[in-house]
């Protein structure tokens, strides 16, 4: 009781400088919560790992229970390999999860709420295994946060390239939204078939205003790119009440980027890969919602390849970010 009184009097700046106090019990307690929900999924036979729209098999939720049991030992027998070993494992099983919460903004629904919860623990744990692993060597934070500046000259190239893979996949949305035709595909029909699939009243608001709701989700990937390599992303914004003037804190915008970066680069360098074996006749595309399969592999290069330049420029930018804010 006294260490959380204490915990509770001390400023933020205190409280950060002794989370390895904490993190460690917080850990535990993710592993236990974590290796929890595999079992719970196992006995009650609910699949939490899916390929596209197909549930994988419900055994595969011992793999939870076992990496549950592995952050567990890493984290009581403060093992640095197995800490890592768990967060990189912890981290492919939160794959998907910026997909998820795209498409509960998009359409206020997901396609499995025990894939969804999976993929939010993962990235939790993923996070409290890393800051666990770094625990060991953290030490009083008397350093000062270097002044804001920008990225070097191939950094601002990498984001220059990730901004331009967008320009193709925007355009073909605007087009759709606009009631325009593209890949056969007529923007009135798009529209329909999105109501189909039970778009939200938001994703259907905003295409009656012109507005595609993914186009606007890359813009504001944009935004976050350039936010990581130019200096008004160390102190933006200093009018937000909410920060009390002060700088951007360096998890705010590492959080997003690194969960962009983990999702949306091996997704769109894997489907790229496929869209080239389909391209040359080794494997086949449905053609889906399109009047032909040229016409949906079209579509699919457009928009991979914008995933896949944009994931590497994120995660360039991200590590640039990270070594340009770090305190000194």
């Amino acid at each position: 009781m006294t260490d959380v009184v204490r915990m509770t009097s001390m400023s933020w700046r205190e409280r950060r400088q002794a989370w390895p106090r904490w993190v460690g019990y917080a850990t535990l307690g993710w592993a236990v919560v974590y290796g929890g929900f595999g079992l719970g999924a196992v006995l009650s036979g609910t699949p939490v790992f899916y390929r596209g729209d197909d549930p994988g098999t419900v055994e595969l939720g011992w793999l939870l229970v076992g990496l549950g049991a592995l952050a567990a030992l890493a984290t009581l027998t403060r093992a640095r390999v197995l800490l890592w070993s768990a967060c990189a494992l912890s981290a492919v099983c939160a794959f998907g999860l910026l997909m998820d919460v795209i498409t509960l903004m998009v359409n206020q629904d997901i396609d499995s709420g025990a894939s969804f919860v999976k993929n939010a623990l993962g990235g939790i744990g993923a996070l409290l295994l890393a800051a666990t692993a770094r625990a060991g060597d953290a030490r009083p934070a008397t350093g000062t946060r270097p002044r804001p500046s920008p990225a070097s000259r191939d950094v601002h190239l990498a984001a220059y390239a990730g901004t331009a893979a967008f320009v193709p996949y925007a355009a073909m949305k605007v087009t759709w939204v606009v009631g325009g035709t593209f890949a056969g595909v007529s923007g009135e029909e798009m529209l329909a078939k999105a109501e189909e699939n039970g778009a939200s009243g938001l994703w259907l608001t905003l295409a009656s205003w012109g507005l595609d709701a993914t186009a606007l989700l890359a813009a504001l990937g944009v935004f976050l790119l350039f936010g990581l390599i130019r200096p008004w992303g160390q102190i933006f914004p200093r009018w937000t009440l909410f920060l009390g003037g002060r700088r951007v804190p360096r998890w705010l915008p590492l959080t997003p980027a690194l969960i962009g970066a983990a999702t949306l680069l091996p997704y769109g360098v894997l489907g790229t890969g496929y869209c080239a074996l389909a391209t040359i006749g080794a494997v086949r595309v449905r053609s889906g919602d399109f009047p032909s399969a040229a016409d949906a592999l079209l579509v699919s290069w457009i928009g991979l390849v914008a995933f896949a330049v944009y994931g590497v420029a994120l995660t360039v930018a991200a590590r640039s970010y990270w070594l340009r804010t770090r305190p000194s």
